[in-house]
């Protein structure tokens, strides 16, 4: 059984060189009509056009992104956790529950709400003299997760059961047992009216705690502080931009202080990607069949799976990159020669691609990485652009596009972004006390802005902890270190357990694909494949500069581009090779197999370990 991991290993890499084994046959002899439709022009240019969308377009994006949402909502999380809290601060930080008779207490569960500290069990037969029996600790990585006590004596009679807490804390609930392990009713029980909300919500209480009930990994955080933005309360978590956290609060305010909650608005982004990937690719290859199969490597993929239905910030920094780069697309493929084209038609996609690169900014600051590779391509864009105006004797019409250009991109991606996060902060004038318009212009508002910048700043060079999940760039790009996010025994030799890393064939092929959008760049000029490139190396070169800890999921963004040379190869089968079809609908096929195969170490589904352990394909690297 050792050795079936490594021969699937073996098998998919195999299956990768031989899939641009082909490839690179394809331009073994010159193809005239595929060179001409990859080469742009002599000397590198810009893409010169974009395809357009059409009916036949429609069915497809719709399934793949229904079929999606059906996959990716199911199981993301329980709809009912406590959501009413005793505070403790409120209640003489302690609470006495008394039992209509002596009752030996087998087990003790809670769940913890805002605030960290501890909170001491102890127990009493006459309701006088008490005996501590177990500290309930509430620390940072213990919000909004159900936790038991560690009891010192389990099955010890009290019929008195006093809670102190020696902080301001709060619980949502409170649940007790007696010896036979059933749940003792809180109607049985007489406590002041002050604690009520530790037992009003006892539909709630699981069997044990689990992903589906609690919060994991960095959800602790995230979900946290997009609480206290609901609350008015000052953010915890205070080391990346507010607005990620604000989406997460719309989730919570719709569905509840919840799993299913704090989770909703991640997986809506992950589906939303969709539509915006599919016509994204249709206006790059114009082809139906390119754009399906690529849509599909990028919805199922691990790490777009994984990481959508967590509740942290990555997914909507990602999401506002698509959007930055399609946008930035249309403008450069703007048909500019049309002496019917109108002003707003140059305009209004760059403008999109500043705002989004501002909300991205406002949500994570790996979307400033991207507007480097923007700026990197508009510069590109206005040098190509203004010889060839100069070449053909426009030399006025050069020098005032040029002059409208770089006015719209202080405005577009200076002004109008600075603006966004600016505003973005308004939770924080919020706790604060601070409220109105006005706020935006106080300089209290200003100097917490600028100060947040600086902590941020100052916390990830900072941030140099070992974690035994931890991994660099160069691991990312060959699946090295998988991040595990859950795991857990079960009985009968199963377990439940996901982490984030991307598809092996995505992964692997998209790498190889990569290195070939610089062979294209340079044997043909091809535009596009310059334009991947540009992309790809936006995000991932800062990674190789900065010394923080870093981990898989910091390789989410990088994901977009992966799939979109995977897409360009794909264009060149099309181009060149009469039975293109079953080359590409074969490797869409392949990578879908595979997310079914890792299914159970995606989703958490318990599965016996022996199969789990199939799946670590990479001995004492995959963590499954």
């Amino acid at each position: 059984m050792q050795l079936l991991p490594i021969v699937f290993l073996i098998l998919a890499v195999a299956l990768v060189f031989f899939f641009f084994s082909l490839y690179i046959r394809l331009f073994r002899h010159e193809d005239p009509v595929a060179d001409v439709c990859e080469r742009e022009t002599a000397a590198l240019s810009y893409p010169r056009r974009r395809f357009p969308m059409e009916k036949k377009d429609l069915l497809p994006l719709l399934l793949i992104t229904a079929i999606y949402a059906a996959v990716a909502f199911y199981g993301l999380g329980d709809r009912q956790n406590p959501e009413s809290f005793c505070r403790f601060s409120e209640n003489g930080r302690y609470v006495v529950i008394a039992l209509p008779e002596e009752t030996p207490i087998s087990r003790v569960m809670y769940y913890s709400g805002l605030y960290t500290g501890n909170y001491f069990l102890q127990y009493s037969l006459d309701g006088e003299a008490y005996t501590d029996e177990a500290t309930m600790t509430q620390g940072y990585s213990d919000i909004f997760k159900w936790n038991e006590a560690q009891l010192e004596t389990p099955n010890k009679t009290a019929q008195f059961i006093r809670i102190i807490a020696d902080a301001t804390l709060e619980m949502g609930e409170l649940s007790l047992y007696d010896s036979s392990g059933t749940r003792i009713s809180p109607a049985v029980m007489t406590y002041d009216a002050g604690c009520a909300p530790l037992f009003d919500e006892q539909k709630t209480v699981p069997e044990s705690s689990s992903y589906m009930n609690s919060t994991y990994f960095d959800e602790i955080y995230h979900a946290r502080t997009a609480y206290e933005h609901i609350r008015e309360l000052k953010p915890y978590e205070n080391t990346h931009p507010p607005l990620g956290k604000q989406i997460i609060g719309l989730g919570i305010r719709a569905f509840g202080l919840n799993p299913f909650g704090w989770r909703f608005m991640g997986v809506l982004f992950g589906v939303l990607m969709l539509p915006f990937f599919y016509i994204f690719l249709k206006n790059l290859f114009g082809s139906t069949a390119i754009s399906v199969c690529g849509t599909l490597l990028f919805a199922f993929d691990f790490m777009h799976f994984t990481q959508t239905r967590i509740a942290t910030i990555d997914t909507y920094g990602v999401f506002f990159i698509i959007l930055m780069y399609f946008f930035m697309y249309r403008y450069i493929t703007a048909p500019r020669d049309d002496p019917y084209m109108k002003a707003h038609q140059e305009s209004v996609p760059l403008f999109l691609s500043g705002l989004f690169f501002g909300i991205g900014a406002a949500s994570k600051w790996t979307a400033i990485y991207a507007g480097a590779g923007l700026a990197v391509i508009w510069l590109l864009f206005r040098i190509i652009r203004g010889r060839e105006l100069i070449m053909a004797g426009q030399v006025r019409a050069h020098r005032r596009e040029l002059i409208r250009d770089v006015f719209q991109c202080l405005l577009f991606f200076v002004i109008v972004p600075a603006a966004v996060y600016y505003i973005s902060y308004y939770p924080y004038g919020k706790a604060e006390g601070m409220s109105g318009l006005s706020m935006f212009f106080e300089k209290d508002y200003a100097k917490l802005v600028l100060d947040n910048q600086t902590h941020m700043l100052s916390y990830h060079e900072g941030v140099h902890a070992s974690h035994p999940y931890s991994s660099r760039w160069y691991q990312w790009i060959v699946d090295g270190r998988p991040i595990l996010y859950f795991l857990k025994s079960l009985p009968d030799n199963t377990k439940s357990a996901f982490g984030a890393f991307l598809n092996p064939l995505v992964c692997w092929g998209g790498l190889l694909a990569v290195l070939s959008m610089g062979w294209k760049t340079v044997r043909f000029r091809d535009g596009k494949a310059l334009f991947i490139l540009l992309g790809y190396f936006a995000q991932l070169l800062p990674w190789m500069l900065i010394t923080r800890i870093t981990f898989e999921y910091h390789y989410f963004p990088c994901l977009i581009f992966l799939v979109i040379a995977l897409c360009h190869v794909f264009n060149s089968f099309r181009l060149r090779d009469p039975k293109w079809k079953p080359k590409i609908y074969g490797a869409a096929a392949a990578c879908l197999i595979l997310f079914v195969a890792f299914y159970p170490v995606l989703s958490g589904l318990p599965v016996p370990r022996a199969y789990s352990d199939l799946l670590a394909w990479i001995p004492g690297a995959w963590p499954f």
